[in-house]
């Protein structure tokens, strides 16, 4: 499983700001209020990050300690595909209220700082997932067998390096 590439997360942090901005000029056109996302969604964030965290350490723990059995290869990619959601999901979401936020510096009325305050919220969380999901997913890099070394030192014909 190769590791999370930056320009995928640019490429959902400038969709989820295009769909932020396309949604909140459909709203003004419809004669409704701006979307407002909601102070728990950078709550629940964070807290999926610190989840994603919390699995990841399980994993490297067991890694790090020699008397600790060998973890599960299968829950490792499990979890380090969940945390390359999560990262792609707080660039995503991250970049839609930065969408909100640029669509509101727009208008020609100066807002104040507590008409986006859950705007500005919404993409701290995003990005504090974005940064626990990286690192999550670095904690679940796993090392390769004794057996796999030997097999790609003996397939290369060259002699192993101790």
């Amino acid at each position: 499983m190769k590791r999370t590439s930056p320009l995928t997360l640019i490429a959902c942090s400038i969709i989820g700001a295009a769909l932020g901005a396309i949604v909140d000029v459909a709203l003004t056109a419809a004669s409704h209020a701006t979307f407002t996302p909601s102070y728990m969604l950078p709550i629940l964030l964070v807290l999926l990050g610190l989840f994603c965290l919390a699995f990841a350490w399980q994993i490297r723990r067991a890694v790090r300690d020699p008397k600790a059995p060998r973890p599960d290869p299968f829950r490792s990619v499990r979890i380090a595909a969940l945390s390359k959601a999560s990262s792609m999901l707080g660039a995503a979401s991250g970049g839609f209220a930065l969408g909100l936020i640029g669509y509101m510096l727009t208008r020609p009325v100066s807002l104040g700082l507590g008409s986006m305050t859950a705007e500005i919220v919404t993409a701290v969380g995003g990005a504090a997932l974005v940064v626990l999901a990286l690192v999550a997913e670095h904690l679940c890099t796993l090392p390769k067998d004794p057996d796999e070394r030997e097999s790609d030192a003996g397939s290369s014909g060259a002699e192993p390096q101790y």
